[in-house]
């Protein structure tokens, strides 16, 4: 039996770029509360992504997925959600956007994986604040985080 070849995918990708905007606060999910109740997450806020859509080119490898971002912020013991904390985390993938010096980029994936060079992100839509979360987080959407890009040949 061989073992399958792993490959980049539109995930693992969106999240090494966003990683190099905002820093190791960026997953598919958010973390669960530790055993005391206490959110890793709180003081630096959470970024998390789901492929929305996107094709796939016809002829080369170029991908060039749209991802859904959501910009997740708390304030652990108050009913107060901190809009700006969540806010400011969407602005700054709005503005590395528009650094283009710093794009493109190579950026690395987990172990086993071919790196992946990303030519260009930009976003479809501004940014919104979502309501009524019962748990008092504040969330803001990205709805459209396209990130053109294709694997380092090895």
């Amino acid at each position: 039996m061989t073992t399958p070849t792993l490959r980049a995918t539109p995930e693992l990708v969106a999240i090494a770029w966003l990683k190099t905007v905002v820093g190791n606060i960026v997953a598919t999910t958010l973390p669960k509360p530790g055993s005391s109740g206490v959110l890793s997450w709180a003081e630096s806020g959470f970024v998390t992504l789901v492929t929305a859509g996107g094709t796939p080119n016809l002829y080369v490898p170029l991908r060039e997925p749209v991802m859904g971002v959501s910009c997740w912020a708390a304030s652990p013991g108050s009913q107060k959600p901190p809009w700006n904390k969540a806010a400011a985390l969407a602005e700054a993938i709005q503005a590395a956007c528009y650094d283009h010096p710093a794009i493109p980029q190579t950026v690395t994936l987990p172990s086993g994986y071919p790196a992946a060079r990303v030519l260009s992100a930009y976003t479809t839509g501004e940014h919104r604040r979502i309501h009524d979360d019962a748990s008092s987080y504040a969330r803001y959407d990205i709805p459209g985080l396209v990130i053109a890009w294709t694997e380092v040949p090895t």
